[in-house]
């Protein structure tokens, strides 16, 4: 353990620290360990299996991915991911590790090992991606039957929001002591949020953060989920980041902004010398606009996921591109050349962020290796355009399955492995008996 580790520690009074990894699902898991205990093992043991568990707990057989043993694998903290845990009763830090094996190789089924594997490649090229995510979550009153429809919480007006508050400030006010606190948590847990705005759901808000590198905003949004639901606890209500919680209301996202920068002068390798569009800019785009309905299982990672990629309802059901067209999948804001992005709109706030980020780069990245054209831009609207993306989880597996070039990327171990633990969820999920099929044909077929 570094000199640098133990003044934090000292500095900040921290007497436990939460040693937590991600599973496939974003799930935190891992030990809270004593302060000494911490210093004195310097990581953490936990099984392999514990990255396969599907969001209802479940495994798929995990033989062919960790072997006929269960055996252990090495955690270790990254020490750049040390904070204070600000809601805590008392004084406890938090701190990301890796995974690795008793080598000291990553762990191909950690989604936090498959970033890194992808950051990897781009590094081996000279380039360096540059993230901004948007996060959109619901605040929802408290509500313990799952049965029972979700619905906005009463804020300081004592009534819930009747209708559609798009960037209505007043809106954002009556949450004013859950934002406040929310922010000092941020401030405290290194998140770098930067804008608070109302979307458009009754009690849907979105968070965007600071540009950064793809791994450190990973981890931040990581990180950041907890903390809103953490907060909401603390004033008597519910955040959700499913990515449909409502059947009238819009659904959540989380879009990505992404460019990239030559790793020696820092210049956006996106834009040319005279501030036009590069070749690779192109070649990137259209490596989103063919592996993007491949990838989808890592952007919408749950049954849920689909009902919000559904036409008219603010998301993308498809993969075109246009330049400021919020129809699009791939959207092009408007920038200066130094700032020519691409925004991807297709993920949804119920994805790993490791796994999302990793995916949306991977595609990029095949576009430039594959030297790919895209299509033409999108003038006008694109909502008659639906049939680009999978319509289910079922076929969002089977398209996975089938992409040699994904697989590469991202490992066809990990790549099996996911879609096995999203077949298992499949399965489960399709054993109940909803209340839609109770109310229309239990008593009239």
């Amino acid at each position: 353990m570094t000199q640098a580790m133990r003044e934090f520690l000292r500095e900040h009074n921290i007497h436990e620290v939460e040693c937590v990894i991600a599973d496939m699902t974003g799930i935190a898991r891992g030990k809270i360990l004593p302060k000494d205990l911490f210093l004195s093992e310097g990581e953490m043991r936990l099984p392999k299996s514990v990255l396969l568990n599907t969001v209802n707990g479940e495994q798929p057989n995990n033989l062919p991915y960790v072997g006929a043993t269960d055996p252990d694998m090495i955690c270790v903290p990254d020490l750049a991911t040390i904070r204070v845990v600000p809601w805590a009763a008392e004084s406890v830090a938090l701190v990301i590790h890796d995974c690795q094996d008793f080598e000291g190789n990553p762990v191909g089924l950690s989604p936090r090992a498959v970033l890194r594997r992808v950051l990897k490649l781009y590094a081996e090229r000279g380039w360096q991606p540059v993230v901004a995510p948007e996060m959109e979550f619901y605040l929802v009153a408290r509500n313990s039957n799952p049965h029972e429809p979700l619905s906005p919480p009463l804020g300081r007006s004592g009534k819930p929001e009747s209708g559609r508050q798009s960037y209505s400030i007043d809106a954002v006010n009556d949450f004013d002591p859950f934002f406040l606190e929310l922010t000092t948590f941020c401030k405290l847990h290194q998140l770098g949020v930067e804008t608070l705005i109302h979307e458009a759901g009754a009690g849907q808000m979105e968070i965007n953060f600071s540009h950064g590198d793809a791994l450190e905003l990973a981890d931040r949004v990581f990180l950041f989920k907890r903390a809103v639901r953490e907060t909401a606890l603390r004033h008597g209500i519910f955040a959700t980041f499913m990515a449909k919680p409502m059947e009238a209301e819009p659904g959540s996202a989380m879009h990505i902004h992404q460019s990239l920068l030559d790793s020696g002068s820092g210049e956006n390798i996106f834009s040319r010398r005279d501030g036009s569009a590069s070749p690779l800019f192109f070649n990137y785009l259209a490596g989103l606009e063919k592996y993007l309905p491949a990838a989808t299982l890592l952007l919408a990672p749950h049954v849920n996921s689909y009902r919000r990629l559904s036409r008219f309802m603010s998301a993308p059901t498809n993969v075109r591109w246009g330049y400021d067209n919020r129809t699009c999948g791939l959207r092009i804001p408007n920038s200066t050349p130094a700032n020519r992005r691409v925004e991807n709109r297709v993920p949804g706030v119920d994805v790993n962020p490791y796994l999302a980020m990793a995916a949306t780069l991977a595609c990029g990245y095949l576009g430039m290796i594959e030297d790919l054209t895209p299509s033409a831009p999108t003038a006008d609207s694109a909502e008659h355009v639906h049939d680009e993306l999978p319509r289910n989880l079922e076929d969002a597996i089977s398209r996975m399955r089938q992409c040699g070039p994904l697989s590469d990327i991202l490992g066809e171990l990990f790549v099996r492995a996911f879609c096995e633990v999203k077949e298992l969820e499949f399965a489960t999920y399709s054993r109940v008996i909803s209340s839609w099929e109770r109310e229309h044909l239990m008593l009239l077929v």
